[in-house]
């Protein structure tokens, strides 16, 4: 009994293993627009998305993280400090979830590929009135 004991809190005070995860540093709002799609490029546009995230974030929205797959995390304080440098853009990071909150231990942009000429009304339709 005492081992089973002993094994049980040694399996308790492990921290949860760091993954590595690529995805893109949003606002709710945004990615709630998005969040019918498959993936996050079916509905981020490089050439406007970071404009588009720092203006929701100005009025108001909460900063995500938006896995490639298209799933939104929230952030803890922490890694929304750590995250605030890239908003709006593809990162590479390291970190873990729990409870529905990704806690960012590292993070890193990435380079975003244009995939053409955006049209001009492409944040209106995120963003319907």
């Amino acid at each position: 009994m005492k081992r089973l004991f002993i094994f049980v809190a040694l399996v308790i005070s492990i921290p949860a293993l760091a993954e590595k995860m690529t995805g893109y540093i949003s606002d709710e709002k945004c990615a709630a627009s998005g969040s019918k799609a498959a993936k996050a490029t079916d509905w981020i546009s490089p050439d406007l998305f970071e404009s588009c995230v720092k203006k929701c974030m100005k009025s108001g929205s909460t900063m995500v993280f938006v896995t490639e797959d298209n799933k939104v995390l929230k952030l803890d304080a922490d890694s929304t400090q750590k995250a605030l440098p890239h908003l709006g853009h593809r990162v590479s990071l390291s970190g873990t979830v729990a409870n529905g909150s990704l806690k960012i231990d590292e993070i890193a942009s990435i380079k975003m590929e244009s995939k053409g000429k955006p049209s001009s009304d492409v944040e209106e339709k995120m963003h319907p009135k």
